[in-house]
């Protein structure tokens, strides 16, 4: 399922390969997420796009490693799972282009990754974050320390995943050291300041978001010399799911040239 590239067979996946794509675009899962969830966007994106989905220890295959609890950490492993990924040409004249995009945890997660790979010289294209503070108003609402029951309740009011897992014991116990871990990791966090990225930030979300409100996504303009604009969805946390077809189209909107008028 996915290219074999140093460590990449751990924490990349290519769902729809599409390795004559003009741009690659690196995803990385809410809290408790995996890289399944962004199965459907590669199939839409593709072959346009190629998609790569970051899959994090602790889940699905990854089951039997450790989750990881600390931001620096997990962005230390990603950055470099992807460097020789992103470094292989695609392309004649050059490396192929590529985006990060992040959702809830994975945005802060994104960031944190694109400032190491800027630093050792491989410029992102793009940033684009969604439904997530931007990393210096990251606020610790103490929900990595709430019981199993309360954290069930947290996500459930979020719709973030579906309800029949929490009716299974099992399925329950499997998935709920995960979601702890990445609350931690995102709540934890603390930014450090250094350069701003170089290249364009887009931020998206959904308008009745229970968790960021709005206007906390105009804050990433800070963390870039380049460009932002965000784009406001109805809906809540995952907007994105209702809304799949319009993510998916402003995705390509953001990250393929405009064609050309004949």
């Amino acid at each position: 399922m996915s290219e074999s590239h140093a460590d990449d067979g751990a924490w990349i996946r290519r769902f729809h390969p599409s390795p004559d794509a003009g741009v690659r675009l690196v995803c990385f899962p809410h809290a408790g997420g995996s890289a399944s969830f962004f199965h459907a966007l590669s199939r839409d994106l593709a072959p346009g796009v190629d998609v790569l989905a970051v899959q994090y220890p602790g889940r699905q295959d990854r089951r039997g490693e450790p989750n990881v609890t600390d931001m620096t950490e997990l962005a230390d492993r990603a950055a470099e799972a992807l460097l020789p990924v992103l470094a292989a040409s695609g392309d004649p004249h050059g490396r192929t282009p590529f985006a990060l995009f992040g959702h809830s945890m994975g945005s802060t997660l994104a960031y944190e990754v694109a400032r190491r790979l800027q630093a050792s010289g491989h410029r992102p294209a793009a940033l684009i974050v969604s439904g997530r503070r931007a990393p210096q108003r990251v606020v610790d609402d103490g929900l990595h320390e709430l019981s199993d029951d309360d954290i069930v309740a947290d996500i459930m009011a979020l719709d973030g995943t579906d309800t029949p897992v929490f009716g299974d014991p099992e399925v329950l116990g499997l998935v709920l050291p995960s979601i702890r871990a990445d609350y931690r990791a995102a709540e934890t966090y603390r930014y450090t300041p250094g350069p701003p990225l170089d290249c364009p930030i887009h931020a998206m979300t959904g308008f009745a978001d229970p968790r960021v409100p709005v206007g906390e996504l105009r804050h990433w303009a800070a963390c870039t010399e380049g460009r932002f604009t965000l784009e406001v969805f109805s809906g809540g946390h995952f907007y994105l799911t209702e809304h799949h077809a319009d993510v998916a189209r402003t995705l390509a909107e953001r990250l393929l040239p405009a064609p050309v008028a004949v």
